[in-house]
């Protein structure tokens, strides 16, 4: 896991930003506004796998994401919980962008999510308020269906004086809603 060390400082929130704010400014400033409200695909999101902490695998998450129908710009808004199997809570609300990888289905997803944890018997990771971001590679079918492997971090931005983190490995199925 050391290989994933790059999520631990906030860099794919950082570049989620960045691209974000790119996409604003070529495809949503010129014509509708840059943080003009429109409409999204919303779709249910169900998730599964590994919950990392200090490079080593300590439990396994369930996690749930809805992405509403609407987007401020290119921010497409999401909320979503988890429950882990050493009953560790998270639930939060924030933002997704996709873009896409050419014209074939493939795609490359970035979220940040502040959020509520409860610890459970799980690691203490040093609050209740922590931030979810993180990337996903994925597959999008022509029935709008998306497969995904995501990886992300949970911490506090040294909010708090402990900021040890967790991170997540998961394999995800977006079903659109009809």
């Amino acid at each position: 896991m050391e290989e994933l060390a790059f999520i631990k400082d906030g860099s794919v929130a950082a570049i989620g930003l960045a691209l974000g704010l790119l996409n604003m400014a070529s495809n949503y400033c010129p014509y509708d506004g840059c943080l003009a409200k429109n409409e999204r695909q919303p779709y249910h999101n169900l998730s599964y796998g590994d919950v990392v902490y200090d490079r080593r695998k300590v439990g396994s998450e369930l996690y749930y994401r809805y992405d509403t129908n609407t987007a401020f710009g290119p921010f497409h808004q999401t909320i979503g919980f988890s429950i882990t199997d050493s009953g560790g809570l998270w639930i939060g609300a924030g933002s997704i962008g996709k873009y896409p990888i050419g014209d074939n289905g493939w795609f490359v997803e970035l979220h940040s999510m502040p959020g509520l944890y409860l610890k459970g018997d799980e690691i203490d990771i040093g609050g209740t308020i922590e931030f979810r971001s993180g990337f996903a590679v994925g597959y999008e079918t022509d029935n709008g269906s998306k497969l995904a492997i995501t990886v992300d971090h949970r911490s506090n931005a040294e909010i708090y004086r402990e900021n040890p983190g967790l991170e997540t490995v998961q394999l995800r199925l977006s079903i659109p809603v009809q």
